[in-house]
């Protein structure tokens, strides 16, 4: 790290790890020039690096010359430049670090609401964006076809027990298989507009402060998996992360209920700055959002289940089908909001 912090020109004083994140690993790093949030990628995770490397630079760019007053996570470059440092196979890159904090759980629906205007804002900001100009990060990531498609497989082909003692989840699934075709339906429908999408809206990619005594949302993070994408993918994760107080770890689905407040304050914050922008289609899919992306985790912790945890792995036996049965609940108590 000390190599790589002289890249930059850095006197560092301190650094401490920020371990909120799964998937990078992060350091808030304090200098004689600035704090920066430093990480390095994970390259098993997201093959390409150059990828993100290149979106996050094409929207910084814009952003500035647009509207320069947006409050954005632009990287910091080398003294060289350079805003992507490999060194010795890792893959290294530093932000200006925001003052502001992340929230890992979310406790009233004005948190809810302010998550959805910050999500809802970074795509109007950018909807002057050639959207053709961002690289896939993680190429079909949100593709319901692909992910049922992966799931009819594992069921030929999967583990045979894991096969014969899943059939109640196996068939609610094939059941409500009218969600891909929804999703077929509408992706294929020209007033679905691909837009610069964020594709990971959990709560703790937004970062909060108090702004004149009241908390709010100030700014959108982790921007590995912003890729052109349709407005469903961020509404939806946002009600599969935002409207249930518990995670989809919970092993007593008598607690995955969905809060009505949160899914109101859901909506009206996303709408703030996204309705004028969506069309009359767009906005009759909205609730559809929660479904398409509820179903296809489900679809994919229960694929993973029968492929013996080959992707997601399992710290113990059964976990992605635990994960699967709390997806499913979820989809069934979010649909009696309709």
């Amino acid at each position: 790290m000390e190599e790589i912090f002289k890249l930059y020109g850095w006197n560092v004083i301190n650094r401490i790890p920020i371990h909120q994140g799964l998937i990078n690993s992060t350091y808030s790093i304090n200098t004689t020039q600035g704090d920066f949030i430093f990480q390095s990628i994970n390259h098993h995770v997201f093959k390409t690096p150059s990828a993100i490397d290149n979106n996050i630079n094409a929207i910084s760019n814009f952003v500035k010359k647009q509207d320069p007053h947006y409050l954005f996570t632009h990287l910091v470059p080398t003294n060289e430049g350079k805003t992507l440092i490999e060194w010795e196979g890792g893959y290294f890159r530093a932000f200006q670090k925001i003052d502001g904090y992340a929230l890992s759980v979310l406790e009233n629906e004005n948190q809810v609401e302010e998550a959805a205007k910050q999500f809802s804002k970074f795509t109007q900001v950018l909807k002057g964006f050639e959207v053709d100009l961002l690289q896939d990060t993680l190429p079909q990531f949100h593709d319901l076809n692909l992910r049922y498609h992966q799931f009819t497989a594992a069921i030929e082909n999967g583990d045979a027990q894991r096969i014969e003692s899943t059939q109640e989840e196996i068939s609610f699934l094939k059941e409500h298989k009218k969600l891909v075709d929804i999703y077929d339906h509408f992706i294929k429908n020209k007033e679905a507009k691909k837009r610069v999408t964020h594709h990971d809206t959990k709560i703790s990619n937004v970062l909060f402060n108090k702004v004149d005594g009241v908390e709010a949302a100030i700014c959108v993070i982790d921007l590995d998996t912003v890729m052109a994408g349709h407005f469903i993918s961020d509404v939806g994760d946002m009600c599969r992360t935002c409207l249930c107080a518990v995670s989809e770890e919970e092993k007593d689905l008598n607690k995955v209920k969905v809060d009505s407040k949160k899914w109101d304050a859901l909506k009206k914050g996303y709408l703030h700055n996204m309705e004028s922008e969506l069309s009359h289609f767009e906005l009759d899919h909205f609730f559809y959002s929660g479904q398409f992306m509820i179903y296809m985790q489900a679809l994919r912790f229960l694929t993973d289940h029968l492929n013996r945890d080959i992707y997601y792995g399992a710290k113990y036996d059964g976990q992605n089908l635990v994960r699967t049965q709390n997806q499913i609940r979820l989809l069934e108590e979010y649909n009696k909001l309709a």
